[in-house]
């Protein structure tokens, strides 16, 4: 596991976007490199670096395929959909593919069939993503896969709707199987507000957290936190950057 923290979530937003802009320019695979998005705030800030000078021009974008870790069940042009989210701040800046979530029909098995055709597969047969974003709320949900719901537990499907009854709503999520299929998870927290959740997480293991279920079976995990979100002590184990 690598943590990387920075003074703030702008440094954050800049540091991933470099990080991102070297691994697509060295990517050498006939096949796109597949990424899946996730909604938030800080990914937001993310996303408007990817889509500015200089790093917009500097990528090669139509090597990049982009799907997505989860969705509200709202249209794609709602302004809570993780999709509108992702094409006002980044994809209509950029020439590329996105596959969003059909979450508003229910349309987890057709998803689920876009990763098995557009994505490489592991030896069990799972499709792995190049590299997934992540966030965490408050809870220690991540994609939406949320304490005390039936996701959290499914081993045979790769995308499914997910009952969230602590918000009254239905939502499109990738499940573990295919998060820890992936090359590359990369969980982006930042605010004090994440500080204790983060701490329970990486000292409490006991605590069923959610996003403590991020386990990548062959792939790495990396945490990029700012000062406000970082605990006191991090894990002996980690490999920190600061």
């Amino acid at each position: 596991m690598h943590i990387h923290i920075g003074q703030n979530s702008e440094e954050i937003a800049q540091t991933v976007a470099q990080t991102l802009q070297r691994l697509l320019q060295q990517h050498n695979e006939s096949r796109p490199f597949c990424i899946a998005l996730a909604g938030g705030s800080t990914p937001k800030q993310l996303y408007e670096v990817l889509a500015q000078p200089p790093i917009v021009g500097d990528v090669p974008w139509t090597r990049v395929a982009f799907f997505f870790g989860d969705e509200r069940a709202v249209p794609p042009e709602h302004q809570d959909a993780n999709y509108h989210m992702a094409q006002t701040s980044l994809l209509k800046h950029i020439p590329s593919r996105a596959y969003r979530m059909a979450a508003e029909t229910g349309a987890a098995e057709a998803y689920a069939q876009l990763l098995k055709e557009h994505l490489p597969h592991n030896a069990q047969g799972i499709p792995s993503f190049d590299l997934v974003l992540l966030g965490m709320g408050t809870d220690g949900h991540t994609a939406s896969l949320f304490p005390g719901t039936k996701a959290l537990d499914v081993q045979d499907q790769w995308v499914v709707m997910n009952d969230v009854p602590q918000l009254e709503t239905t939502r499109m999520t990738l499940t573990f199987p295919v998060l820890n299929a992936s090359q590359r998870i990369w969980c982006l927290v930042t605010g004090e507000r994440k500080r204790a959740r983060l701490q329970e997480c990486f000292h409490h293991p006991d605590a069923n957290l959610p996003i403590q279920r991020l386990n990548p079976t062959e792939g790495t995990l990396t945490w990029w936190l700012d000062q406000a979100a970082a605990p006191q002590t991090l894990p002996d184990s980690a490999k920190v950057t600061k």
